[in-house]
């Protein structure tokens, strides 16, 4: 009964830390829980003295486990070298005049760079909770686009608590970031957007498109900005 009662609080905590979690992350939190918890059964199995299960069971699944796994790497590995017009990391990239933004395709993890401003040459990740708050108040000063382009940063990394702290948005009627996105895009500007390399088919620019929505619609958690950006890289290279 107490033993339940454990499993019982715990997969609570578990399942509430796992809601807080930005929707971009979520995959990788759900992998951190099921390995914590298949240490957790290894564990508690061993101290009641019942490990042999364990040992009973992977005896059991080798012969799949040996025909599988192979296949299930080499997929692994396909999904992180991508199509032949993707570049090598599987990564696109988002300038504006202040900042420098990656988002990983596999992981979904966004990180940046400010390229211009008081704080040029700083990663966004080393930013403390205030020195975001100031680059967003700058941003907003010099470049509508950089603002947008951080709103969805600190969106995919915090949710919505970094909001609470924004004053400036709940001074004026912030922008829902649906507008105007700036001046025409370049081919290579687009090709950085999507991913590709130079010469990209336009399957491979139809398929980079598609790929890119669906991790970063607004319906899927990612921002109007974005998927304007990623429409506009899309229409600059099929003409």
């Amino acid at each position: 009964m107490p033993l339940t009662l454990v499993a019982i609080v715990v997969a609570v905590v578990a399942w509430v830390w796992l809601r807080n979690q930005p929707a971009s992350q979520r995959n990788a939190a759900i992998l951190k829980l099921a390995l914590l918890a298949g240490i957790g059964i290894v564990v508690l199995l061993a101290v009641t003295g019942r490990l042999h299960f364990v040992f009973a069971g992977l005896a059991f699944l080798y012969p799949l486990l040996r025909r599988l796994l192979p296949s299930l790497l080499r997929g692994g590995l396909g999904r992180v070298a991508g199509g032949a017009g993707a570049k090598s990391g599987n990564q696109s990239h988002v300038s504006s005049d202040i900042l420098e933004m990656t988002l990983d395709h596999d992981s979904g993890i966004m990180s940046g760079k400010i390229i211009n401003g008081p704080m040029e040459g700083r990663e966004l990740a080393e930013l403390s909770e205030s020195e975001f708050l100031e680059l967003l108040r700058y941003c907003r000063g010099q470049d509508e686009d950089s603002a947008r382009l951080l709103e969805t940063y600190l969106d995919r990394r915090f949710g919505d608590s970094w909001r609470a702290d924004d004053e400036a948005a709940s001074e004026s009627d912030p922008s829902d970031g649906s507008g105007n996105t700036g001046g025409p895009l370049t081919e290579s500007e687009a090709l950085d957007i999507l991913g590709l390399e130079p010469g990209a088919s336009r399957e491979e620019i139809i398929k980079a498109h598609r790929r890119m929505m669906q991790k970063l619609h607004p319906d899927h958690g990612g921002s109007n900005y974005l998927a304007a950006r990623i429409n506009e890289a899309k229409e600059c290279l099929l003409g």
